[in-house]
Parts: structure tokens; C-alpha cells; sequence
């Protein structure tokens, strides 16, 4: 009897460990699965090419480089200064990748005061005088120009350039008044040559740097050495002219805005997937 129970015992337990072995072998084991999780993408600068629009203010610094005119006794020469003097302009361009872009533009240069001094045979007192010169001259100036960009640091972009055209320098009247060397007191009447006008041949060079305000929206800052050819100055006067000056260098500072045309110059990345596991 004994016997029979433990083996009624003993069977028992053998297939409760069978019956729990068969349970956990039909137990649900979960499956991993790999979902992305969105990563908010950052704005990178893409190729950018398109028309754009500018605006100019700025202030010259001019050097007068002399001139020449006729005389009873042959030629002589003027030499003289002129004052700074503001100057506004605009143009249109095209960008044509991240690192070159062209324009055209127009600028005009307000009146700068001219002061003129000579000295040569005259014919009152000592028969040597001295005299002095006064006049003014504006300038409208045409260029094609290029521009080099040299890539972009902490939002800055540095760049170099040149450009080429022609200036419509226009001279005012001058005044010129002879007194004898000896005695400044003895002075001829005051001659009023008029002024010329006419287009010269002008060249620049530039160096600046610009910064996106928007993706629309650029400052520019800069500098521009500007060299204008020699022209008419004066009319003939009194037995003396007419007179041809040898033409400007010209030292520029320069702010102006550049508004782009067309859709945004930045475009969204893919954006980056990080898997995250989810158990379902």
C-alpha cells in the first residue's frame, strides 16, 4: 500500500513538471521592433542662385591728380584739392553660386568743392602772379562688376572684386582770380571759365564682407578704390584755356543692403533616425 502511494505520488509530480514544462513552452515572448524616432532637422545653406537688388550709401575721399591748360605764352599748369563728399547709388545683379555673382550698378557722387592755385607770367604788377581757382564737380558712374565669394564664417562672408565702366564727371564753373606775387593787393578781375562735362573711362577694386540679416535679406560693408580718367575741366577765357584735367583716384567706404529675389537659399536636410526599441 505504501509502495502504491509513492509511486502515485512520485508519477504525480512527474507530470506536474510536465504539465509546467508544456506552459511555459506556449508562454508569449515579446518581439522587439526597431520604430525611428523624428529628429527636428537643422536649415543648411544649399546652392543658391538668383537676381538680387541693391542699395548703396556712401563717402569719398578723392585725390586730384592736376591739370593743363593753354595760355598766351604756352601751357601751365593747375594743381589743387577737392573737399569729400557723399555718394548714393543701386544696381542689379545675379548670384551665380556660393562663390561668384556679378552686378551692375549706378552711383552718384554728390558735389565736391574744388580749390586751385597756379603761378606763371601775368600782366599786371611784377608782371609774376599767383591766383586762385574755385569749382565743383558730381560724377554719375556706370560698372559692370564681379565679386568672389570666400565662404561663410560665423555668419560673415568675406569677398573681393573689381569693375570696369565709365563716369559722367561734370565740372561747375571756375573762378579764377590772378593777384601779383609781389603784392597781393594788385589782382587781375575775376575770369569765370564754364564748366565741362563728359564721360571718362573708370575702374574699381573692392574688398568687403557681407551678412545674411534673412535668407532674403544681406548687409553689405566695404571698401572700393575707384580710379577715374582725365577730361575736360574748362572752357576758354580771357585768352587762357581751355583746361583738361588728369582725373581722380577716388578712396570709397561703402553700406548698402542686398535683397534676393525667388524662393529661400536654404533647404531642409534628411532628417537623421535614431531607433528606439517598442514592444508590443
Amino acid at each position: 500500500m505504501k509502495n502504491a502511494v509513492k509511486l502515485l505520488t512520485a508519477g504525480s509530480a512527474i507530470a506536474m513538471v510536465m504539465t509546467a514544462s508544456a506552459f511555459a513552452a506556449d508562454l508569449y515572448e515579446p518581439q522587439v521592433i526597431e520604430t525611428p524616432v523624428y529628429q527636428v532637422p537643422e536649415s543648411v545653406p544649399a546652392a543658391v542662385s538668383g537676381w538680387y537688388i541693391r542699395g548703396d550709401v556712401g563717402y569719398s575721399w578723392s585725390e586730384y591728380r592736376g591739370a593743363i591748360y593753354g595760355t598766351p605764352g604756352g601751357t601751365n599748369k593747375l594743381f589743387g584739392d577737392v573737399d569729400e563728399a557723399f555718394f548714393v547709388g543701386g544696381g542689379l545683379g545675379y548670384q551665380i553660386n556660393n562663390f561668384l555673382r556679378t552686378d551692375v550698378t549706378l552711383d552718384y557722387d554728390f558735389d565736391s568743392d574744388f580749390t586751385g592755385v597756379t603761378r606763371g607770367p601775368c600782366g599786371i604788377g611784377s608782371g609774376a602772379c599767383v591766383s586762385t581757382d574755385s569749382s565743383s564737380f558730381s560724377a554719375l558712374t556706370v560698372m559692370a562688376n564681379a565679386y568672389v565669394d570666400l565662404g561663410t564664417y560665423a555668419g560673415f562672408t568675406p569677398y573681393v572684386g573689381a569693375g570696369i565702366g565709365g563716369a559722367h564727371v561734370k565740372w561747375k564753373s571756375l573762378n579764377n582770380t590772378q593777384c601779383d606775387v609781389a603784392n597781393s593787393a594788385i589782382c587781375d578781375p575775376t575770369v569765370t571759365h564754364d564748366g565741362r562735362s563728359n564721360w571718362r573711362f573708370a575702374y574699381a577694386l573692392m574688398a568687403g564682407f557681407s551678412y545674411d540679416i534673412s535668407h532674403k535679406l544681406a548687409l553689405d560693408l566695404g571698401y572700393r578704390y575707384k580710379r577715374t580718367a582725365g577730361g575736360g575741366q574748362f572752357a576758354f577765357a580771357n585768352s587762357t584755356g581751355p583746361g583738361y584735367d588728369y582725373g581722380f583716384r577716388q578712396h570709397q567706404v561703402r553700406a548698402g543692403l542686398r535683397y534676393k529675389f525667388g524662393g529661400t537659399s536654404y533647404q531642409d536636410p534628411i532628417p537623421d533616425y535614431q531607433p528606439a526599441p517598442i514592444y508590443k
